[in-house]
């Protein structure tokens, strides 16, 4: 799988071009019917099992990279881990701008950028800011692509799927 990513990201590199200069990362709680090792108990669904997804995208939406928590982890200490998933590119532009939400405001992620020698645009906590006006749209659209593909959240079993229909039921 990795080579095969790699493979993926470099045609796309060729073909379209990485915008690698602005990227956007931000966590997003997922059901997690099928449980597995990872899964939580979700503070946004009653308590049923969930997972987070930290997702790290170019300026365009396209995934770079993502990792999966349980879904009552907080955004912020994921965000290493979720960087980490970019060595996978090799040499990142210098000016690298890493675009978060208020749920990273604080001094020890901008400590954490600025050790990796990135750049952040930090939405303030307890200030408005319309997401039309800043650069995470693109972690927010993605984000919301990947979820509505619910078909992708449960995969059958070896010994003949997880429903009736061999998909799961919509929810």
């Amino acid at each position: 799988m990795d080579t095969l990513r790699e493979i993926v990201l470099g045609a796309y590199d060729r073909l379209i071009g990485l915008q690698l200069f602005d990227a956007a990362v931000d966590g997003c709680i997922t059901k997690a019917p099928c449980s597995g090792e990872i899964a939580g108990r979700s503070p946004a669904d009653r308590g049923k099992q969930g997972i987070k997804r930290s997702t790290i995208v170019d300026a365009s939406g396209l995934p770079l990279g993502a990792i999966a928590a349980p879904a009552n982890s907080h955004d912020s200490p994921l965000l290493d881990e979720t960087l980490d998933t970019l060595e996978a590119l090799g040499t990142l532009p210098e000016q690298m701008n890493v675009h978060l939400d208020r749920g990273y405001d604080s001094d020890a992620t901008r400590q954490r950028l600025k050790a990796r020698g990135l750049a952040s645009t930090i939405s303030e906590k307890g200030k408005s800011a319309p997401l039309q006006a800043t650069k995470r749209w693109a972690v927010e659209r993605t984000s919301s692509w990947h979820n509505a593909h619910k078909k992708l959240l449960c995969a059958p079993s070896a010994q003949g799927g997880s429903s009736t229909s061999g998909s799961p039921s919509p929810r």
